[in-house]
């Protein structure tokens, strides 16, 4: 018994293994004999496998010999403790702040996530957060572009988009290869990156704004030297820049404003400086200063701009001319 025991485990293992490499491989897929290459196996023993796997459910497709799983109808499994529960709770609750839309994956998502969570009241939560989400505006536009986007980014495949245009404006058609998706709290807004063909460089485009997304059989390699993470390491949102960084030094007056300044990390570069008064100065070094204009903004007169002196006289003239409308001098 404990012999059968270790050969179904071994078989369990490899069935997970099957499945995973035939969901990592290429849009093209695998053959049998790459698959038994990986696995040190036979392939009548793969495709035996993969018989099981598709009896299973795990949607495995093959054309001209070759295996791939369709990823938009693969559904996986994970169990987790009540610390991992917890730490998706509270992912789940900023999704659903972040879709200020009726975002059909983003509640199903939810949805399955309360499914897989403790019987209590973590449970009754997330599931509630769903339904707020399908409560929303609905967007089919968008949802159609995100579709398109996600198939892309996923089987590198180069697609044609249409970005809304200024009015009286021609709508212009890109080719694009789309490198990554990245939402950004500023605006609770969507942007893919990637190599636009018409500027012949890496650009960022607002999901929201596309007016459509067209894929193409073209499939494209991401540069070697494309990093998302080292281009966002500088932006206060989704804009690095040009690629030289700017010092931005905050002034904020002491008491709970500074000490609610010093309770979060706001940006990776941040550094804050005490004051004798018991204020803070807080400095950030940033490759574009745009995406953080609402954010001092919020703070209103709480926060003065020290530098870099173009920014502190753009706020200062936002607030002329919020005081004018105000109808004070």
């Amino acid at each position: 018994m404990l012999q059968h025991g270790e050969r179904s485990n071994s078989r369990a293992e490899r069935l997970l293994r099957i499945e995973r490499i035939l969901y990592d491989a290429s849009p093209e897929g695998l053959s049998l004999r790459e698959v038994a290459k990986h696995c040190g196996i036979h392939r009548t023993t793969v495709w035996r496998d993969i018989q099981a796997l598709e009896a299973n459910g795990v949607p495995i497709y093959s054309e001209d010999g070759r295996y791939y799983i369709l990823r938009e109808r693969y559904v996986t499994s994970i169990r987790l403790n009540l610390h991992e529960a917890t730490a998706l709770f509270m992912a789940a609750r900023l999704l659903s702040r972040y879709s200020d839309e009726n975002h059909p994956y983003v509640a199903s998502a939810m949805e399955k996530l309360a499914a897989a969570m403790p019987k209590d009241m973590m449970q009754r939560h997330i599931q509630r957060a769903a339904d707020l989400v399908r409560e929303r505006r609905e967007r089919p536009d968008f949802t159609r572009v995100l579709e398109q986007l996600t198939i892309a980014w996923a089987e590198r495949r180069r697609v044609r988009l249409w970005q809304r245009s200024e009015a009286g404006q021609p709508v212009k058609v890109r080719l694009f290869d789309p490198y990554f998706l990245e939402p950004s709290g500023v605006g609770y807004a969507l942007y893919v990156i990637g190599y636009d063909h018409l500027r012949k460089d890496i650009r960022t485009f607002k999901v929201e704004r596309l007016e459509r997304v067209e894929l193409t059989n073209e499939r494209f390699e991401v540069q070697p030297d494309f990093d998302p993470y080292r281009y966002l390491h500088n932006a206060w949102g989704i804009n690095w820049g040009s690629g030289e960084q700017v010092e931005v030094r905050l002034k904020f007056p002491p008491g709970r404003i500074t000490q609610r300044v010093k309770e979060s990390e706001w940006h990776v570069t941040q550094r804050i400086e005490d004051l004798p008064d018991g204020g803070c100065i807080l400095s950030v070094r940033v490759g574009a200063t745009l995406e953080m204009k609402p954010w001092i903004r919020q703070w209103g007169a709480d926060c003065e701009v020290l530098s870099p002196p173009e920014l502190r006289a753009e706020i200062a003239e936002e607030m002329r001319r919020a005081a004018k409308l105000y109808g004070e001098q």
